[in-house]
């Protein structure tokens, strides 16, 4: 029964995130000429990060993103059978956001889908900054999730964290760095935003192993010392 509600928890967080983040991506008409609705965005992803880490995180710990749950299982703090129960909560959670946030501004509004458009249509490029951006915020949430003593402040610390990655990455691939999040809007959007979206599930995935891999190695240094 505790690893369904930590996995009812992971989709309800990962709903939130869809249903508000991309939502306010959308009525805000966020883009690079629109520096009002470009930070609008990068605060509604943070924020609803903030708003789930103290509601569900101590369900479930607030993953909401399957490049941090690698990351856990990576760091050996999660079972191969919660990885693969947060997952699918996550992508199931993300599929009714998108769902759901059609029904209200229809799929001809993108409905905050991810692309290569600021990239110049560069898979490479793509793939790049996404790894870069997801390894960031990934690193941030393992170092501040190393100490109990952390746990008050845990939550706006990576909310802050997934600002900071938008407030660059918006420009370049709208910000991914969450394999969920960017799935659920492209199945419904289609075309080229769900021909590309491999992207956006691939290079989080791997940014959050390097992530895991680079705190491990750092952590133990400290240790050692």
């Amino acid at each position: 029964m505790q690893s369904v509600k930590k996995y009812l928890a992971e989709c309800i967080g990962t709903f939130v995130l869809v249903f508000f983040a991309c939502g306010t991506a959308v009525v805000t008409k966020c883009s690079v000429d629109n520096p009002a609705g470009y930070l609008a965005t990068a605060l509604a992803f943070g924020l609803v990060i903030v708003a789930m880490a103290y509601s569900i995180g101590n369900v479930s710990g607030c993953h909401i993103n399957p490049a941090v749950s690698i990351a856990m299982l990576v760091s050996g703090k999660m079972s191969v059978k919660d990885f693969i129960g947060y997952v699918v909560a996550q992508f199931v959670g993300a599929i009714v956001g998108a769902a759901a946030l059609m029904a209200f501004v229809g799929k001809e509004s993108g409905l905050g889908t991810n692309g290569l458009a600021g990239v110049d249509g560069s898979i490479v490029k793509g793939l790049v900054i996404e790894v870069i951006l997801t390894f960031v915020f990934v690193l941030a949430i393992l170092g501040v999730t190393s100490k109990v003593e952390n746990g008050k402040v845990a939550g706006l610390v990576i909310g802050l964290s997934l600002t900071l990655v938008h407030l660059l990455g918006i420009a370049f691939t709208g910000t991914s760095v969450n394999p969920a999040r960017s799935f659920g809007p492209a199945l419904f959007a289609g075309g080229e935003a769900l021909s590309s979206v491999w992207v956006f599930i691939v290079a989080p995935l791997v940014g959050g192993v390097l992530a895991a891999l680079c705190y491990k190695f750092l952590d133990s240094g400290n240790q050692t010392d």
